[in-house]
């Protein structure tokens, strides 16, 4: 006996489930904190003893820097006496009352002491228009662009260098140093450094023999030198070449030659940006009929400098840290102030340049770390459209 196709199909209808079933949870060890571990730490036999040989020498690194920065540590003192002590036969850790007799001199160098206000005034300036500029939910930022570009270096070099017609004298910059000088070469080498590298490689992709020729013997020649080199043909040789009277201030050459050598590095940074472009955004820019810089501002720089953010933010990183190398041409950095401070002979003690060089280590790493942070959430936010 056959069935007819009506009896068929009540047949399979039969076997079709009438209500969804709930959704079960998914299990424990791919959710939470066992997911997370699983998923980045343990997932693979070279992760397991990689994690496994990390957490042993944090294990052994961690509780030696607490116990030297906290636990040993001398808190307060007036001179070298204090950290040179032996407190129930164990060694001194830290020594903070080094830190806190000289940390002005660590903050502003040699900059007059009447005329310090300036400097916190400049420091308080600058943290507004970096928060202007970086807070996503900032009113009117494109006045906080104008603001940190142009009106913020206008202020800050006559604040800081004095004018005696606006009452305030002027104070050499030879007198400049620590923090003061850090963050000065750090700021002008990152906001300078990012144009001109994106000149220097839209000019070496150009189809203007001159302008590629130039760009590529610019950047080829500065990324094959090193920073040193270019740091002491700017406050050396340059004024052998320059008279006198049109030399430039020391610390103004080393932020030449800073400005120039990073935006080289940006330079190349960029072009890997705009060769990751698919050729299809050009040609599609160009037959909406937009002309070269309007395709370049709206379409092709916004998607390349997307994709090299870790770059870039790896760039700023680096640059910040080689400021240190401006000692070299005789300009008071924070860690050259670290080391002048700590061969006085009042502090002359087996710990005071450990404590010292750990105060520049948890200063830089404060900088760079929160630059990494940033630059972190700004791809996870960027990401989001690509997700959609």
């Amino acid at each position: 006996m056959t069935m007819s196709e009506g009896d068929l199909a009540v047949t399979e209808i039969k076997f079709v489930r009438g209500a969804t079933i709930a959704a079960r949870p998914a299990p424990a060890v791919m959710t939470g904190a066992l997911g997370w571990l699983r998923a980045n730490l343990l997932s693979s036999p070279f992760n397991i003893v990689l994690t496994i040989l990390i957490a042993l020498l944090l294990a052994w690194l961690i509780p030696e820097l607490v116990k030297f920065l906290l636990i040993d540590a001398v808190w307060t003192g007036s001179d070298r006496d204090a950290c040179r002590e032996v407190v129930q036969h164990r060694e001194i850790g830290a020594c903070w009352p080094f830190v806190w007799e000289r940390w002005s001199y660590f903050v502003y160098g040699s900059y007059p002491i009447p005329q310090r206000w300036r400097v916190d005034v400049f420091f308080a300036m600058l943290a507004i228009g970096v928060v202007w500029l970086l807070w996503l939910e900032a009113p009117r930022r494109d006045l906080g662009s104008v603001y940190f570009f142009i009106v913020l270096p206008i202020s800050a070099f006559f604040l800081l260098t004095g004018w005696d017609a606006i009452g305030l004298p002027p104070v050499d910059t030879a007198l400049w140093g620590g923090i003061l000088v850090t963050i000065v070469v750090a700021s002008v080498g990152i906001v300078c450094s990012l144009p001109l590298g994106i000149l220097l490689a839209l000019g070496r992709r150009s189809r203007m023999p001159a302008v590629r020729l130039f760009s590529v013997v610019f950047i080829e020649f500065v990324r094959g030198v090193p920073l040193v080199t270019v740091l002491f043909m700017a406050s050396v040789m340059l004024p052998l070449f320059v008279p006198e009277e049109y030399s430039p201030d020391k610390l103004v050459r080393a932020l030449v030659g800073i400005a120039l050598f990073a935006s080289a590095y940006m330079a190349e940074v960029v072009r890997a940006g705009l060769q990751a472009i698919p050729k299809g955004q050009f040609e599609g820019a160009m037959a909406v009929g937009l002309g070269y810089w309007q395709m370049i501002r709206l379409i092709i720089l916004p998607q390349a400098l997307k994709i090299t953010i870790p770059n870039i933010v790896n760039t700023y990183i680096g640059l910040f840290k080689d400021t240190t190398l401006v000692f070299i041409v005789g300009i008071f950095d924070f860690l050259r102030t670290v080391e002048v401070a700590r061969i006085d002979p009042k502090w002359a003690a087996p710990v005071t340049s450990t404590t010292g060089y750990a105060v520049a280590a948890i200063f830089y790493w404060i900088f760079c770390y929160a630059m990494s942070r940033y630059a972190r959430a700004m791809e996870a936010r960027l990401a989001q459209g690509d997700k959609r």
